[in-house]
C-alpha cells in the first residue's frame, strides 16, 4: 500500500520548506553565497539542522529554492510595470522596478545576479535573466508595434538591456551605499539604446 500524505502534514511540510527558503533568503541577504550553509539556514529558520536537510538535499538545490521564490516576485512586479503607458513609460518602468528593487537589498541582488555560484545555481540565474528579458521584450514590442521605435528584434534588444543593467549595477551593488544617479542614468540608456523617437519624449 503506497502511503499517502494527508493534507493535513501537507501543509505543514509545505509551511516548513517556506520558512527554510525565507531562512536561506536571509542569510543571502546578509553573508552572500560564500556564508550560505544548512547550519546557517537552521539557526535563521529557528530548526534543527537535520530538518534542512529532509527538505533540501545539499545547498545548491536550496539557492534553487531561493533564486524560484525571489525571481517569482521581482519578475510579477517587473511585469505588472511595462503592463501600460507608451513605450518610455513601460519601458523606464522596467528599469526603474527592476534595478530600484536590486538596489533595496544590493547583497541578496548580488548573489542572484553574480557572485560566484556552483554550476546548478549559474543554470537558475540564466532563467532569471531569460525571464526579466521577456518583459523588457513585451514593452520593446509594443514601442515597435506602435511606431514611437524604430523596427528591431524585440528579444534580442531585451537581452542586451538586462545585461547591461546587470553590469552597471554590479559596481554599486558590490559597494554600498548605491550612487543616486544609477537608475536615472539607467533609464536614459535604455530610452537612448532603444532608439525612442524625440517626438515621444
Amino acid at each position: 500500500m503506497v502511503y499517502r500524505r494527508t493534507p493535513a502534514v501537507q501543509a505543514r511540510l509545505d509551511a516548513q520548506r517556506a520558512l527554510i527558503v525565507q531562512g536561506a533568503t536571509a542569510v543571502l541577504s546578509r553573508d552572500g553565497f560564500a556564508g550560505l550553509s544548512m547550519a546557517a539556514v537552521a539557526g535563521e529558520a529557528g530548526i534543527a539542522t537535520g530538518t534542512v536537510y529532509k527538505q533540501f538535499a545539499n545547498k545548491a538545490e536550496l539557492v534553487a529554492a531561493v533564486f524560484d521564490t525571489v525571481v517569482a516576485r521581482e519578475v510579477d512586479a517587473v511585469r505588472a510595470a511595462v503592463a501600460e503607458g507608451d513605450v518610455v513609460q513601460r519601458v523606464s518602468a522596467a528599469v526603474e522596478t527592476f534595478a530600484g528593487r536590486a538596489l533595496k537589498n544590493p547583497k541578496l541582488a548580488y548573489v542572484l545576479l553574480v557572485e560566484p555560484v556552483d554550476a546548478a545555481v549559474d543554470a537558475q540565474r540564466l532563467r532569471f535573466r531569460r525571464a526579466f528579458a521577456a518583459s523588457f521584450e513585451s514593452a520593446i514590442a509594443h514601442g515597435v508595434g506602435e511606431g514611437t521605435l524604430p523596427a528591431q528584434d524585440p528579444s534580442f534588444s531585451a537581452a542586451a538591456l538586462v545585461g547591461a543593467i546587470g553590469e552597471v549595477l554590479v559596481g554599486p551593488l558590490a559597494a554600498a551605499p548605491p550612487a543616486e544617479r544609477v537608475i536615472p542614468e539607467l533609464v536614459a540608456f535604455a530610452v537612448r539604446a532603444l532608439g525612442v523617437r524625440p517626438e515621444t519624449l
